[in-house]
């Protein structure tokens, strides 16, 4: 199966620096998410875990089935 992807992209001048820039750009947003996450704010990383734990009025199952009835 191989050979189907490799014969057409042998034809193509300049075909080898694709892929160099994929890896290129693959390194460089995990070493940037990386580099985020380790110099993020503890308070923040906080925050928004508790996000989806935390019920408002509008979004708690209990207040959703009394809007529907009434």
């Amino acid at each position: 199966m191989f050979k189907f992807i490799k014969g057409p992209l042998e034809s193509i001048d300049g075909v080898e620096i694709y892929p160099i820039i994929s890896l290129l750009i693959f390194f460089v947003f995990f070493a940037a998410l990386f580099w985020w996450v380790i110099t993020a704010k503890k308070d923040y990383i906080k925050t928004v875990s508790n996000l989806p734990l935390e019920a408002s009025d509008k979004t708690s199952p209990e207040n959703e089935s009394k809007v529907n009835r009434s």
